[in-house]
């Protein structure tokens, strides 16, 4: 289970930290584009006269902005002017592959030396276009793109005005839809006002005209001999259509993220909820069954993976061989240091009556031994071996398969709905990926449901998997009453005033609660009352009070620690022609 916490840590992390630099931007400046004002003027003769007004918001200090605008083959642009309001302006033209570049130099000052900073600035652009209008058979067609996918932001509206040939039998159509906040039409004249639209989209224009409108030969429009209306339409429909699908897929991927909460409520509603037994108890005096506190510590303290033992049951196991002179404690001065090292030694005539696991802890130790003696204060240095390292890790996991299979976690415990949760979390963490990725990476609209959807499923599931394993599964009645008992127990030890009120009656019931309190994570809290109640503990010439007193927890666990970092050096390092096809648009952002 840690394996699989340690892997969702790291992922989530991951998308953390991929999320946070999907948008790049410099610290020290920064521009918005307010508003967008578009005049697009048809005339008979097929030319269309373009006039922008871009609104600028700067933050720092800018030389100024560019504007870029496409040209299809055959398409021309001429008589471009600049100017601006609330800076000077200097126009630069360049032609690049595809389109031209106007590169707008601002000014603070008329004599041109100083650059704009943190100032509003209109900028006027007015341009012709030449081949950009269409005639075909049956009507004269313009596609064009008041607002382009290749700006650096976005704009917070575009307010458009649109002036054709003829007052009667126009149409417009304007997409994408979403993006429609207002139109009309009145005689020659189209009005028209957006949302905001976001960095990466287009806003465009689809305008269908009576052929009748325009000049016979009208020399600045494309000619195509066909008709037109039923073609433009078919793709103005197809492409819609498209954008509808996807925009309504991203909506049903993102609404799909609801199932993972849904399957996780439904399985602990189906397998979580516990059996009621008979048993009400408020706390438990006495050892409720005479199971070895490894086996405690598997069943009852281990709540993420109950079944399977952690180092507090390895360090229990140890004293339970203290308290049973299979093992023997004592301190010994270091000369260098002044400092008291805990040494070990070995009963290796009463080897025969430990179990599976006892052997395979006095074992673990007894490798580590100079002449029966082992000094648990120098462990970490016989760790720092890769060899060695290799080697207790691999005791530590045997003694953990053996602990485990004595335990017999499904006589006690039903965790056919933790595995299931387990699949709802995984799914859950891949699925969340999957959308969050795809909100990222389209520029409809509906993607960020997808964003926020993904952002959810991850967190949910990365939640889950630090949830109990009691939530989703249960105890069977046997195992119910069996952890109700030992949780009863676990609260008496950490209650010192029930300890007070009901003090053990010897020595030898604090070691049997010390030794079951290691195994239950709460050896700090017994040790605490033990001093209370016995207040000379410490002169105690006994090995188990030594083990506490002197830190062999701490020693256990550091050797763990060492012997993974050893294996691992890296770990504790500090050191991822349809919809769109139109004229126009383009982008461009500021320098």
């Amino acid at each position: 289970m840690n394996v699989k916490k340690t892997f969702c840590i790291i992922i989530f992390l991951l998308i953390l930290f991929s999320t946070l630099t999907i948008v790049s931007a410099d610290d020290d400046k920064s521009y918005s584009i307010e508003k967008a004002f578009i005049e697009l003027t048809v005339e008979k003769n097929g030319l269309l006269h373009v006039e922008e007004q871009l609104d600028y918001t700067f933050d720092g200090e800018f030389n100024g902005v560019y504007r870029d605008i496409p040209l299809k083959s055959g398409e021309s642009i001429g008589n471009i002017h600049v100017e601006a309001e609330g800076a000077y302006p200097v126009l630069k033209e360049i032609d690049q592959d595809g389109k031209k570049r106007l590169k707008i130099y601002l000014y603070s000052d008329a004599a041109h030396t100083k650059k704009i900073r943190d100032c509003s600035v209109s900028v006027f652009i007015s341009y012709d276009l030449k081949n950009v209008v269409t005639l075909f058979n049956d009507v004269g067609g313009l596609q064009y793109k008041l607002w382009g996918e290749d700006w650096d932001v976005g704009v917070g509206s575009v307010d458009a005005t649109i002036f054709v040939p003829g007052k009667e039998g126009n149409e417009y159509f304007l997409n994408p839809q979403e993006y429609n906040y207002t139109s009309r039409i009145t005689g020659d004249r189209i009005t028209a006002i957006s949302t905001s639209i976001p960095k990466g989209e287009f806003y465009e224009l689809l305008l269908l005209m009576p052929i009748e409108d325009f000049d016979d030969n009208a020399p600045y429009a494309k000619h195509v001999n066909q008709n037109g209306r039923e073609m433009a339409m078919k793709n103005l429909n197809d492409s819609v259509n498209g954008r509808n699908f996807w925009n309504t897929t991203y909506l049903g991927l993102a609404l799909l993220s609801i199932l993972s909460p849904i399957g996780a409520a439904f399985t602990y509603l189906k397998y979580g909820r516990e059996p009621k037994v008979d048993y009400d108890g408020i706390y438990e005096r006495e050892l409720p069954t005479n199971d070895p506190p490894e086996v405690i510590n598997a069943l009852i303290e281990n709540k993420v993976n109950i079944g399977k033992p952690n180092m507090k049951g390895f360090e229990s196991s140890i004293m339970n061989l203290i308290d049973r002179k299979i093992l023997k404690l004592y301190t010994e001065v270091d000369p260098n240091t002044e400092t008291k090292d805990l040494i070990l030694t070995f009963n290796h005539e009463k080897e025969n009556e430990l179990s599976r696991s006892e052997k395979i802890v006095f074992n673990t130790l007894s490798h580590f031994a100079y002449d029966n003696s082992l000094n648990l204060s120098r462990l970490n240095d016989r760790l720092s071996s890769e060899s060695e390292a290799q080697w207790f890790v691999n005791q530590i996991e045997k003694w953990e398969n053996s602990v485990e299979k004595k335990a017999n976690a499904p006589y006690y415990f039903d965790d056919t709905g933790s595995t299931i949760s387990s699949f709802i979390m995984f799914g859950g963490l891949i699925f969340g990926i999957i959308i969050l990725i795809l909100g990222f990476i389209t520029n409809l609209l509906n993607g960020f449901y997808c964003i926020i959807a993904g952002i959810f499923l991850i967190i949910f599931s990365v939640a889950m998997m630090f949830l109990n394993e009691d939530i989703f599964g249960r105890w069977t009645e046997k195992g119910r009453v069996f952890y109700l008992k030992w949780d009863n127990f676990k609260k008496f030890l950490e209650d010192n005033s029930l300890i007070e009120e009901h003090p053990p009656e010897s020595i030898v019931v604090w070691k049997k609660y010390l030794i079951y309190g290691t195994a239950l994570g709460v050896a700090d809290e017994v040790y605490e009352s033990m001093k209370l109640q016995v207040p000379n503990i410490s002169d105690y010439d006994d090995g188990i009070f030594m083990y506490h007193y002197y830190g062999g927890y701490g020693l256990m666990d550091s050797a763990y620690h060492t012997s993974e970092t050893t294996l691992n050096p890296s770990s504790d390092s500090s050191g991822f022609g349809g919809l769109g096809g139109g004229s126009g648009g383009g982008g461009g952002g500021a320098f």
